[in-house]
């Protein structure tokens, strides 16, 4: 169950709404405690920004282009959004936005916007911009009915892009638990070969400090 080094990182969600931001926030608070130069990037934001806000907040003072340079209006996917706006999204402009930061911190942690083959454009999809950036991704799965199915499938699709999946995180979105939220925890790294990285119960505002050896970063 071992997983691989990384300076940087792609935060997956098996959906929307499953808690990538909150996630991303997580990794970049328990990092930059550490006094490790962590930023976020979210390069693409569709509906409001409050991705892009909460990210910038917990990166140190970016501002919220550098960590978000492309924001479309319409809370749909971006190839969709780029359709109803008149925009023509360029995947050149966001992977030179994740460049500028990466050469000018130690570390990146990128999220991405919905889920794994999410369209940024006709031929472009979520999973392309992660090839191109050639990062270990992180999975975060909302653990609920259904979460094994989700996770199993963007594991797979991850390693089909010839990418390295870092590890999964169980978000738990309700505070009741059922047999499939408690069942899930014990199944999935077995299921997937993947580490599970953490079980969030809902509201928890801290991560377990073994997400610092994925970044190579010394625990006490």
């Amino acid at each position: 169950m071992g997983h691989d080094l990384c300076m940087s990182l792609f935060v997956t969600g098996t959906d929307t709404g499953v808690g990538k931001t909150y996630v991303t926030r997580l990794i970049l608070e328990t990092l930059r405690n550490e006094g490790i130069d962590a930023v976020g990037y979210k390069p693409i934001a569709c509906g409001d920004r409050d991705d892009a806000r909460i990210l910038a907040a917990a990166s140190g003072g970016l501002s919220e282009d550098e960590v978000n340079p492309l924001h479309l209006q319409t809370p749909v996917a971006p190839y969709v959004a780029g359709l109803l706006e008149n925009k023509c999204i360029d995947p050149a402009e966001i992977l030179a936005g994740y460049h500028r930061l990466a050469s000018a911190h130690d570390h990146v942690i990128v999220e991405g916007a919905g889920g794994w083959e999410v369209p940024i454009s006709a031929n472009y999809r979520m999973s392309d911009l992660a090839k191109d950036l050639g990062l270990p991704v992180l999975v975060v799965a909302a653990n609920r009915l259904g979460a094994l199915n989700h996770t199993l499938l963007t594991v797979d699709a991850i390693r089909a892009k010839g990418l390295s999946c870092a590890g999964i995180i169980l978000n738990q979105l309700d505070d009741e638990l059922d047999t499939a939220m408690i069942t899930n925890k014990g199944v999935i790294e077995d299921l997937s070969g993947i580490s599970l990285l953490d079980h969030l119960i809902k509201n928890q505002d801290f991560l377990d400090p073994a997400i610092l050896d994925l970044f190579q970063v010394p625990r006490d």
